[in-house]
């Protein structure tokens, strides 16, 4: 039986994580999440990882919750339903703040969770068909473990249109409220993910995860003192490391830095 999530690294540091139920939309279970957790830590610790690259085998990126999984839970105690619904809240945090630049390649169907997982990543690249729900309320649900993200990513406003309607979001509509980046071809996906793992590529690893964490610290604050003086020493701690040093003494030489040499 094959693995539900595939792990490789890529000699130019790419982590690739990708879900491997295609038979089943990679819809997800209890198994699917905790695999998918485990991969995203493997690749927030490992320090040859630059980057991650999450992608769905097959027709769809990933239609949401396994309905044999959805069956189980209709059983569980609330204390059980508590505790699974946690997992995937902790993949949803775990994928979020990874200190890694994270690329979303979605195809098909990225429903429920699959929508969830696409709005924890910085870089949505979406087919031309791709479609994108927040289909719970019509189960009798609400998409609360991923809200804080879809919230972030599309803002309170759009979020309450889609989350009352489950209506389908098509590709361009995705990328027009924030849910996706860049839409491509379906024959050219894997061009755009390349064109941006090359972008990248340019940017110092530290600084990158710095910027990824600085977006969160500063997001939805009041601009005061205590910020303003919080971004100067964030500046002021980065200009001071090796790694600002290396880029800087590159640029002022006419070459490159230490992160791209090869």
């Amino acid at each position: 039986m094959s693995e539900p999530v595939e792990f490789s690294l890529v000699e130019d540091g790419t982590a690739m994580i990708s879900m491997n139920r295609p038979a089943l939309h990679n819809a997800f279970d209890e198994g699917m999440i905790a695999a998918l957790t485990a991969a995203c830590l493997r690749a927030g610790e490992d320090p040859r990882v630059r980057r991650v690259v999450l992608e769905g085998r097959g027709k769809s990126f990933s239609a949401g919750a396994d309905l044999n999984w959805m069956r189980r839970s209709a059983a569980y105690t609330a204390e059980q339903n508590h505790a699974d619904a946690l997992g995937l809240g902790r993949l949803m945090r775990t994928l979020n703040d990874l200190p890694k630049p994270v690329i979303g390649l979605v195809q098909g169907a990225a429903f429920g969770g699959g929508a969830g997982l696409a709005a924890c990543c910085d870089i949505v690249i979406a087919a031309e068909d791709a479609k994108f729900c927040f289909s719970e309320v019509r189960l009798g649900l609400i998409p609360a473990v991923i809200s804080p993200y879809v919230v972030a990513a599309i803002g309170p406003h759009q979020a309450r249109r889609y989350f009352c309607s489950a209506e389908v979001i098509p590709a361009p509509e995705a990328m027009r409220i924030g849910l996706a980046h860049i839409v491509a071809p379906r024959d050219g996906l894997a061009a755009a993910r390349d064109a941006m793992i090359a972008t990248l590529a340019q940017g110092g690893p530290e600084a990158q995860a710095d910027a990824k964490a600085l977006v969160g610290d500063v997001a939805g604050r009041d601009i005061d003192d205590a910020l303003v003086n919080m971004t100067a020493r964030r500046i002021a701690d980065r200009r001071a490391s090796a790694e600002a040093q290396e880029g800087l003494a590159a640029f002022l030489e006419k070459r490159a830095p230490s992160w791209r040499a090869g």
